[in-house]
């Protein structure tokens, strides 16, 4: 996060490339460059009629990323509508080179190379992660693109049964 010395304003967005870097949890707006915003049904209804994937971009509580080994250490469970992959952090808005080269592969993999393969990306409420990844993931050259803005909260709100959430580790094939 880039914030100014004390008495000058917080920088909310990268100049560059525009992702939010500062404040990621606070109200988010109604549209996403490169995606669209979608409901719960809308989402129900994608998953069940054109296969698409389900992305939470939750970052990671607690230690979070073992550079060495992958292994991602959170200090809670993460829930997740059933289904979803958890690729944690990558909607930070400066990724370390580990973690862009993590989006990508995984991209990659789950879409099998079909950048026109449709996507899902949430987080949850008020949270600018899911924002940043429909961005970056546009920017990779993926077509299909939604944003769930509600992320899991929503999906809680509106008692869509919820599991308990395994990150996929760094560097590794999982899932």
């Amino acid at each position: 996060m880039l914030v100014l010395p004390v008495g000058a304003e917080t920088v909310l967005f990268d100049a560059t490339s525009g992702y939010r870097i500062a404040q990621l949890r606070s109200p988010t707006p109604s549209t996403v460059p490169g995606g669209r915003v979608v409901t719960l049904e809308e989402v129900q209804r994608l998953v069940r009629e054109s296969h698409a994937i389900l992305i939470d971009v939750m970052p990671s509580d607690g230690a979070g990323l073992d550079v060495t080994t992958g292994a991602w250490h959170m200090a809670k469970p993460r829930l997740d509508m059933a289904g979803s992959i958890w690729l944690p952090d990558v909607g930070r808005g400066v990724l370390s080179a580990q973690l862009d080269a993590y989006f990508r592969a995984n991209l990659e993999r789950l879409t099998a190379g079909d950048t026109s393969r449709p996507i899902i990306l949430y987080c949850q409420a008020d949270c600018w992660m899911s924002w940043n990844a429909v961005k970056r993931a546009a920017s990779y050259g993926y077509s299909a693109l939604a944003w769930y803005p509600e992320g899991t909260d929503g999906m809680r709100d509106w008692d869509v049964p919820l599991v308990t959430a395994t990150p996929v580790p760094v560097g590794v094939e999982a899932r």
